[in-house]
Formats: structure tokens, sequence, C-alpha cells
């Protein structure tokens, strides 16, 4: 858990630490599903709250596996790219946003199940209150599926394994693919099998507003911007050569200062420190080359360390 980077590795233990409340006190007539779940917005066990909670609760072990696995996999790419707080707002907002998403298609599929216009909904809200309880929302994947969306869009030609395709496939055409399923499955599944697929669509749709925003607004969001992950990598290296020149100025101004008044500072001379610049930034070009051959998961731990250190905010 030492590699993982802190929002993702918190975001992991606070699930996981929930599921496992939710079925111990389920054992004692306590039902944390109903309590923090999003339930429909006419219903009498709505509150606002639940738009935050839900993202923390699960419907059962399947349920949890594989979000927690999904999170685990584009979750550290894409915080160790974005830096946590940036990468936690994105996740939380894009999570709230899917909720609100899946609350309108509960709307439209309540009007057009039982024929009601909008004002019909509302006139009949207390009559509707009750009986809308059991519209409960759980779950991380629309955050998830706004992560999946963000590292599509940093690593575009990015090449992935999944299941059960024998080759990998580029990023862009895995999101673009998972799009597809989930806006066919809305549509043909009407809400029948239990699972939130507009949420899913909801949390894409947040993230690429946000993405694109930041895209337009590179102050912001910290310059962020897409162009196949080319202004990530190039930020990469800026931040190298500017903590490299700032090590060098910090150890040249610590030297100085234990030296006797007798003794001259040794200066680095514009060569010298072009060189050693430039062997640093193939350190870091090198790694940087790995991933585009042979994806993230191919570099080794101190690989990993010094790209994360690296990419740290200033």
């Amino acid at each position: 858990m030492r590699s993982i980077p802190t929002v993702t590795k918190n975001l992991l233990i606070i699930n996981i630490i929930a599921f496992i409340a939710s079925l111990v006190l389920a054992g004692k007539g306590i039902d944390l599903n109903n309590i923090f779940g999003l339930h429909f917005f006419m219903a009498s066990d709505f509150h606002l709250y639940q738009f935050f909670t839900y993202m923390f609760m699960h419907g059962g072990w399947e349920h949890i596996f594989f979000n927690m696995f999904a999170l685990w996999m584009f979750g550290c790419v894409v915080e160790n790219v974005w830096g946590p707080k940036k990468f936690l707002f994105y996740y939380i907002l894009c999570g709230i946003g899917a909720g609100f998403v899946q609350e309108i298609a509960q709307l439209v599929s309540l009007c057009i199940t039982y024929h009601f216009s909008l004002g019909d909904v509302f006139s009949l809200r207390d009559e509707l209150a009750v009986a809308l309880n059991g519209w409960t929302t759980v779950g991380a994947s629309g955050a998830i599926y706004a992560v999946l969306l963000a590292f599509g869009m940093i690593f575009p030609n990015e090449r992935i394994f999944i299941f059960p395709l024998p080759i990998p496939i580029k990023a862009k055409w895995f999101v673009m693919f998972y799009v597809v399923v989930e806006l066919f499955s809305a549509m043909g599944s009407g809400g029948n099998d239990n699972v939130a697929h507009f949420a899913h669509l909801g949390g894409m749709l947040f993230g690429f507003i946000l993405i694109r925003y930041w895209t337009k607004h590179p102050e912001v969001g910290s310059g962020y911007g897409r162009n196949k992950g080319q202004q990530f990598f190039d930020r990469m290296r800026n931040s190298w050569e500017n903590r490299s020149h700032r090590s060098a100025d910090n150890s040249s101004t610590r030297t100085n200062t234990s030296r006797t008044q007798t003794q001259q500072p040794r200066r680095e001379t514009d060569q010298q420190y072009n060189v050693r610049k430039k062997r640093e930034q193939d350190e870091i070009d090198i790694i940087l080359d790995k991933i585009r051959k042979s994806g993230y998961d191919s570099l080794t731990k101190e690989e990993k360390q010094k790209l994360f250190d690296a990419g740290k905010k200033r």
C-alpha cells in the first residue's frame, strides 16, 4: 500500500471500512445503504448529504471488488499526474454529478412509466414520498468511471490489457467502448437490471466537462492539457529541472555558511550545471519513454517514486 498515492489509498480504505461496517451492522438490523445511499429526491428518506455518502456504499462483494480494482488501477496513475488535491476534487465532484444525473434519470423514468407530466409528479409528491423510498443508488462507480475517462484523456494512446480481449487496446477506444455499452444498457434495461447506468454516464459527463474547462483555463486546472499527455510530460521535465536547480542553490548556500570566512565558496560553473541538468533530465526522459512504450505498470518501484517526486506540485 505504500506505493499507492495518498488520496487513492484513503479512498480504498474508506470504501472497504464502510462496506465491512454495512455487513456487521446489517446483522443488528441497521441498514447503512438505506441511511447513506442516495434516495430519489422526492422520497421521504432523501437527504442532501446522500449525494456524498452514497459513493462509499456498495451492494455486495462483486460490486465493491470491481470498483476498488478499477480505482486502484486507474486512480494511482491519474493522481500521480494531477496531484492529490486536484484528483480528490475531481473524484468527489464527478461522484456528486453522477448522483445528480441519476436523479434526473429516475424523474424521467417516473414520468414515462406512469404517464405523468412534471406538474403531476410535483403535485403528487406527498403521496409518492413513501413509495419512492426503494429507489436507492449506492456505489463509487460514477466517480470511478470519471477516473477512467480522465486516464483515457491523459493517455489516449496508452495500450492496456482488458479481460477477455486477447490483445491490448488504446485507452481512448476502451473509454469510448464503455460509453457506448453504458448508453445502450441504460436505454435497453429500463432500470430493471439494478445497475445505475445513468450514474456511470453522469460521472463521465461531469468529468469530461471539468477536464475541458481545465484545458481551456490552465491557470485553474494547474496546467492540465490533453495533447496526448505531452503537456504532462513537459511539466514533469520542468518540475524536475526546477527542483534540481533549487537543490543546487540550497546546497551551495549550506556549504557557504558552514565554511570559515577565509575559505572561498566553490561555485558550479555554467557548463557543470548544464551537464548535470541534462543528465537528470535524461533520466526522467527514459522513464517517460518507458511509460509510452510499455505502460505505467512496467516501471520499477524506484522509477515510480522518482516520477512521483518529480511531479509533485511546487
